[in-house]
């Protein structure tokens, strides 16, 4: 993968003179952060500002239901509820020191403290996502060893591993309402300079693992403009220069919760979610929350190909499910491997490679309804004839009908006959009337 170091060095350049021009201004008063009204069935939550009460929203994957969530083949194929769970679906409350001592004794270097929106989120978490939580433990199987081996590749915090919980709700193939798309949510313009390849047939934001290393790349590079994992979390929510923003509009502040009444309202809720989704994939059992069993997917390898592929063809040839193919092959939009523009992989569970191997003649041989002509010949009489129109329309000589004109007075006149002049204007007799414009040549 490829990174647009050019862009990259021009934002930290920036960012760093922003830090240290804003470094020397007055500072503002840390944010009061006192939650007025939450409403359990809504997707915001008030608090107190410095202007007032004013809402903030929870992040979009914090809507998703389960059932939406365990549509996915993955899902349906390897994780299933744990009937034999013994703890009763309640979540019990505790005191505000319970949750902050619970924060305090995480494993963490990122900064991880307690007030009411963090607990708001926790709340929401803990209350009416306690099924998408067992939902996210039991797909951490599938993703979580994917996200720390990136982020380890990069020496960044393994807490951040949680990040796509809150970004897409462990759904590799979510967008967002803005287009934000994959595991990782990325935009278009920020996968493309971090070297995922995005064209009609390919998104490579859907791939977990070639996302999950471009993801750590961005956040390494966002932390060497902020050098603050909670600003950190936020610009990879809104964009370092909405963070710039924030920092300019405080008087200077580099802290997240005295920035936080300038960020925008989703960006505000977000850190507070990170930190409740940290807390609730620590402490799901003191809430009594069950993980779905899940089952590992078996071992899977690729095949490279030069020839386009169409899933239909390896369903038709070699039997397998297409949602299978789907699953282990998200980047491929359209269900075509373009094998004819470069090299491309597929990837299959270990026990289909040799099928595929033994097959692929056949597979190549079936009509994919993917290969686009290279050469249309256009037919040579027909192209004269159009030819000839035209130059025959060049030249042609028109006339208008007068009364006492007749069809064949009109062919003596213009040196032609009849038959042509019907010919040439469509008409089935000799039948015309005055004020009609008639082509005679």
């Amino acid at each position: 993968m490829r990174i647009d170091i050019v862009t990259i060095a021009k934002q930290m350049a920036k960012s760093f003179l922003l830090l240290g021009t804003l470094a020397c201004m007055p500072s503002a008063m840390q944010a009061q952060i006192t939650v007025v009204d939450e409403d359990a069935d809504d997707d915001e939550i008030e608090v107190v500002g410095e202007e007032g009460v004013e809402e903030i929203e929870f992040p979009e994957s914090m809507t998703y239901n389960l059932d939406s969530l365990m549509n996915q083949y993955m899902s349906k194929t390897y994780l299933t509820p744990d009937n034999d769970c013994q703890m009763k679906n309640e979540n019990p409350t505790y005191d505000k020191e319970v949750y902050i001592d619970r924060l305090h004794r995480m494993p963490t270097i990122m900064e991880m403290p307690y007030n009411e929106v963090v607990q708001s989120c926790i709340d929401r978490y803990t209350g009416r996502l306690r099924r998408s939580v067992s939902f996210f433990l039991g797909a951490a199987n599938f993703y979580m060893p994917i996200f720390e081996e990136a982020l380890e590749a990069y020496q960044l915090p393994l807490e951040l591993k949680y990040l796509p919980v809150i970004e897409s709700a462990l759904n590799p193939t979510a967008v967002s309402r803005v287009g934000a798309t994959g595991l990782w949510q990325f935009m278009l313009a920020t996968g493309k300079a971090y070297g995922l390849e995005v064209n009609s047939l390919v998104d490579e934001r859907r791939d977990p693992v070639k996302a999950s290393y471009a993801a750590a790349r961005y956040l390494r590079d966002l932390y060497r403009i902020f050098n603050d994992w909670s600003l950190v979390i936020a610009a990879y929510n809104c964009g370092p220069e909405n963070i710039n923003k924030a920092i300019r509009r405080s008087g200077g502040e580099t802290d997240y919760w005295k920035i936080y009444p300038y960020l925008p309202r989703e960006t505000r809720g977000y850190v507070p979610a990170f930190i409740a989704a940290n807390y609730v994939m620590n402490y799901y059992c003191e809430h009594n929350i069950c993980p779905m069993n899940s089952q590992l997917p078996t071992k899977t390898d690729t095949v490279v190909v030069d020839k386009n592929v169409n899933f239909s063809q390896l369903v038709s040839v070699c039997g397998f499910d297409l949602q299978m193919l789907r699953s282990l092959n998200p980047e491929y939009r359209r269900d075509i491997v373009p094998g004819a523009v470069k090299p491309s992989a597929i990837r299959l569970p270990l026990q289909d490679v040799a099928r595929f191997i033994d097959l692929q003649d056949s597979v190549f041989v079936v009509n994919s309804a993917t290969d686009k002509r290279m050469v249309v010949e256009v037919e040579e009489d027909a192209a004269k004839s159009v030819k000839a129109d035209k130059r025959s329309a060049a030249g042609a000589k028109w006339h208008t009908v007068k009364r006492g004109d007749t069809i064949g007075g009109l062919a003596k006149r213009y040196r032609t006959t009849a038959a042509k002049i019907r010919q040439m204007n469509g008409l089935r007799n000799n039948n015309i009337r005055a004020g009609h414009r008639l082509r005679v040549r």
